[in-house]
């Protein structure tokens, strides 16, 4: 199966924004794929033995967006940004829920630069890094959105510059300086 054009999935995307939920079945079978793949990612960065799936995921995800109905979405971009927001925010919760939050000793330790190349890493520290883009967010929104949609949605440098209507050299700046602001967050709350 070949990767959906994003101008189908744009019209798709603004089909379904207008009530049309035959755009919606349409679009859901098209960028399955893409969000089990998203999914998947955000899995590999899990521990080993995670109960949670990326199919249940993906599922979920895909709950919270047919809630976002209202949503204008603008492009294909766009919507994959969402989707790993909404990802991020689901395994988030549930390590918070499950209580997998620091404690002394048994948080396993993954530097910021290691965890933003995106590695296979497994064990992340999804909670201190919530914590972490959430402080970013209170400081600067945009940065904060950068860094969703490239590590956690996968976008490249061009797409995030296009969802954020800026040039792709303010994507790179932004990028590297959440890095550095985020790594220096992530070691003062972990002391």
């Amino acid at each position: 199966m070949t990767t959906p054009s994003s101008q189908q999935v744009t019209q798709l995307l603004r089909a379904w924004s207008n009530g049309d939920l035959a755009a919606e079945e349409k679009l859901m079978r098209l960028v399955y794929r893409e969000l089990r793949r998203l999914a998947q990612r955000y899995m590999g960065r899990e521990r080993p033995d995670h109960t949670l799936q990326a199919t249940a995921l993906v599922n979920e995800a895909y709950l919270r967006l047919v809630d976002a109905r209202q949503v204008s979405w603008q492009n294909r971009a766009h919507f994959f940004g969402v989707s790993a927001q909404l990802m991020r925010r689901i395994l988030v919760d549930w390590a918070r829920a499950r209580g997998y939050q620091k404690r002394a000793g048994q948080a396993h330790q993954v530097s910021l630069d290691e965890a933003l190349v995106v590695t296979e890493e497994r064990g992340l520290d999804l909670v201190a890094l919530d914590d972490a883009l959430q402080a970013l967010a209170a400081v600067d929104p945009r940065k904060c959105q950068v860094v969703e949609m490239r590590f956690f949605g996968g976008l490249s440098v061009e797409e995030t510059a296009e969802v954020l209507k800026v040039s792709p050299d303010t994507v790179l700046r932004d990028w590297k300086l959440a890095k550095a602001w985020l790594l220096r967050e992530i070691k003062r709350s972990g002391k």
